[in-house]
């Protein structure tokens, strides 16, 4: 097992990887979440970039533009496909910057 190996199947987060047409679909999934949580809805809401966690699921940790310079940080949870259930909203962080590291939380 090399190390990268061993430390995704301990629940350690992925590298950050760019964006993908699939992330983009799942924070599309929990937009309106976000804008209910932070009282404004956002003509902006593009997926940047991403880290993945291995739970039972995966834990997507998605960098969002939400116009000018504003970004935010989203952690959903997508359940195994055998339990049929949608991408869901676990957690967020707001006021980030397009240079903020995604990292846990």
């Amino acid at each position: 097992v090399t190390p990268k190996a061993w430390k995704m199947k301990c629940g350690g987060t992925s590298e950050t990887k760019p964006a993908t047409e699939e992330t983009q679909q799942i924070v599309q999934h929990v937009k309106a979440q976000v804008e209910e949580k932070e009282g404004k809805s956002f003509d902006v809401f593009t997926a940047v970039e991403f880290k993945t966690q291995m739970v039972a699921g995966i834990n997507y940790f998605i960098k969002v533009h939400v116009g000018n310079d504003q970004f935010l940080h989203v952690r959903i949870f997508k359940s195994l496909p055998h339990e049929n259930k949608p991408p869901e909203l676990t957690s967020y962080q707001s006021k980030k910057g397009k240079h903020d590291e995604l990292s846990y939380f």
